[in-house]
């Protein structure tokens, strides 16, 4: 199944407030929601925290997580009405479209954590990673599945933890954006903020991520859950 990230920011003169309220309460429902392949959709609304990676802070207020099949219902999508005359449409009346970023995934659930359900109240650090320069992108994923999560495991209060390797499609022209997307599931949003300032985190955590991760390409949000579809698959 593919799990694909999307990371989009308010268009101009929108607050962030009205940007997260529309998206949720509008967007997703009236249009997005009705595309026929999308089996799971959620929308994750940025929280601020103290402590997010990446220099300069992404402007992304909101991340899109939908889970599709398989390319073929992908792009099956992507040719639908609900798509082309809904969805697409209704893109500039609220988000800053050219900056958006679109990562498709296959993801390896490494802490499994409690059943999804909705309602939960949990916040979670979403990370995007490139890896560092010379790596290959095979040592990456296997790496980053390895000792990188196996440090990741022991960070203090964490819930559910994912990692999400970038699809092999996205590097058929040349070298995406990101390798992959990893979350991490906290009860709140005092108990990311403990983790982040934690020295297992700050310095071990680190210390693995940079054995694979270029530091330049690191960057974090912290988001609450929105289902729309979900968690259970239509």
């Amino acid at each position: 199944m593919i799990h694909q990230f999307i990371l989009a920011a308010p268009k101009p003169g929108m607050t962030a407030q009205e940007f997260q309220d529309y998206w949720v309460n509008v967007h997703a429902v009236r249009y997005a929601a009705k595309i026929p392949q999308i089996r799971k959709y959620m929308v994750d609304t940025v929280v601020g925290i103290e402590g997010n990676l990446g220099t300069p802070a992404l402007p992304h207020q909101g991340i899109a997580e939908i889970w599709l099949a398989n390319g073929e219902e992908q792009l099956a999508s992507l040719q639908t009405e609900e798509f082309l005359q809904g969805a697409r449409l209704d893109e500039p009346n609220w988000a800053a479209f050219w900056q958006t970023i679109v990562v498709d995934t296959t993801a390896h659930e490494i802490v499994p954590g409690p059943p999804l359900a909705k309602g939960q109240d949990w916040v979670k650090l979403t990370v995007l990673m490139k890896r560092r320069p010379g790596l290959q992108l095979d040592d990456y994923r296997k790496r980053s599945l390895d000792g990188y999560a196996s440090a990741v495991r022991g960070v203090p209060g964490l819930r559910r933890y994912l990692h999400a390797h970038t699809v092999d499609g996205a590097y058929v022209f040349g070298e995406s954006a990101f390798d992959s997307v990893e979350q991490l599931w906290f009860d709140d949003v005092d108990a990311l903020q403990q983790a982040l300032r934690s020295p297992f985190l700050t310095e071990k955590v680190k210390a693995a991520r940079d054995e694979i991760a270029d530091p330049r390409y690191v960057f974090s949000v912290a988001v609450k859950e929105n289902w729309i579809i979900g968690p259970d698959p239509r």
